[in-house]
């Protein structure tokens, strides 16, 4: 046994007799990578041991970021930001991700053609319609899977062209129909970078109705490797991408890429005035645009500064409840830096929300204590192997037992949690 005690920044390992980095330091660290100028904290990754780096390594991947800051090192010419390892190591999994994403790019491409001749209303969603306001360069990008808005009138045709192309319906929630292919997924990291044979589409289907603002009527196209792809009219994409971010910010876990894409987007249209008039005039439309916006906006100026034009935080930042900017004051770093699978401190933020009547989707004791099993991680086929049965029932159980213990270590953090959020918040209306 040995004990830990804080010093700073940093923590005193009395097993070993020194001071280590904390996790949240060196994560914040390789975040502050993609500002500009580049900050004096970031020469901390310089001083990192090699078990140090491991540990920041396994977040880089599991948050998304390992190949962007790969990215943005070389693009600063600050490789030495970097030991020779890890240099080796991000660029082969830049060399795997790049092949990976060729054959996603094929596979979307031939849906685009099936849709597109059998003249079916829909739209790209998130992915490759990022490019290249907030993805510089899609083999960047850890994408596990293809998102697609579809009229309701199309949705049945759609179904149709996947299941030729050899997916099955995994899921339903809601109005998200998800398809995977039978496939056993990889149960290591290592596979994240790697071209697997495993697919995924997800069909977000638009709801048809006379008083239904359609996101359909207002896409347009994007050139984009030989095929011409429908995408999101931009105003519709960087809300729809706020929306996405606010949304993994109220779950267990956020992964920090989702940040940075964001920051790079409002980055882009930093000094475009006239869009964001437009984003304005259309975000107001909605009364839970302006919070998303500003919540994600705040955390994220927390954590690596200030990026937001005045012309946009004037109308969501400057507007957030004041319990709001506290839980982004407190917590905006244990949500942007920690690590898979998360925690439940959105549920304080959550509760505040619903006193300004944002209702969430699930309760907030549904998400404390859930009354059902996790979902299938694939199903059975009728010619499964004894192997393959085998293989499905340990990779299910185990994602029981992760879960199980998340629940239940997670859900006494949270009510401890919540005991010094009342104290708190009881000092903020003194």
């Amino acid at each position: 046994m040995f004990t830990v005690v804080s010093a700073g920044a940093m923590k005193y390992d009395a097993m070993h007799g020194f001071f280590r980095r904390t996790d949240e330091e060196m994560r914040a660290a390789a975040l502050l990578v993609f500002c500009d100028p580049l900050p004096a904290r970031c020469s901390l990754l310089q001083q990192l041991s090699g078990r140090e780096w491991r540990r920041l390594l396994h977040w880089l991947d599991t948050s998304g970021l390992a190949l962007y800051l790969l990215d943005r090192v070389l693009e600063l010419r600050r490789s030495e930001l970097l030991p020779s390892a890890v240099l080796v190591r991000l660029e082969e999994n830049l060399i795997d991700n790049t092949e990976r994403t060729r054959a996603m790019i094929v596979e979307s491409n031939a849906i685009h053609r099936e849709f597109q001749e059998a003249r079916l209303s829909y739209t790209v969603l998130k992915g490759f319609s990022l490019w290249p306001n907030s993805v510089p360069n899609p083999c960047l990008r850890s994408q596990l899977d293809l998102d697609f808005l579809i009229a309701e009138s199309s949705a049945s045709a759609a179904r149709q062209i996947l299941e030729r192309r050899g997916y099955y319906l995994h899921a339903v929630s809601g109005g998200t129909l998800e398809f995977k292919t039978h496939h056993m997924p990889g149960g290591s990291l290592k596979d994240l970078y790697k071209a697997v044979p495993a697919r995924c589409v997800e069909l977000h289907i638009e709801a048809s109705g006379e008083n239904q603002s359609s996101l359909l009527t207002r896409k347009h196209e994007l050139e984009f490797h030989g095929i011409s792809m429908p995408v999101l009219f931009p105003v519709d994409l960087f809300l729809g991408q706020a929306q996405h971010l606010y949304k993994h910010i109220c779950s267990e876990f956020s992964r920090a890429a989702h940040f940075v894409e964001f920051r790079r987007h409002v980055v882009v249209r930093h000094y475009d005035e006239a869009f964001w008039k437009e984003v304005r005039a259309v975000g107001e439309k909605n009364p839970t645009t302006p919070l998303a916006l500003g919540v994600a906006i705040l955390l994220i100026t927390q954590v690596m500064g200030d990026f937001a034009p005045e012309i946009l935080t004037c109308w969501t930042v400057d507007c957030l409840p004041a319990s709001a900017r506290l839980w982004v004051e407190l917590y905006s770093r244990r949500c942007a830096l920690g690590d898979f699978p998360g925690n439940k401190l959105y549920l304080l933020l959550q509760r505040e929300l619903e006193i300004a009547e944002v209702r969430p989707k699930r309760t907030r004791w549904r998400a404390l204590i859930p009354l059902s099993l996790p979902p299938a991680i694939v199903h059975g086929t009728s010619n499964e192997s004894m192997m393959g049965r085998v293989c499905r029932y340990r990779l299910q159980t185990r994602m029981l037992h992760l879960r199980l213990r998340f629940h239940t270590l997670e859900g006494l953090r949270y009510l401890y949690e919540s005991f010094r959020w009342r104290q708190r918040k009881s000092r903020l209306v003194l």
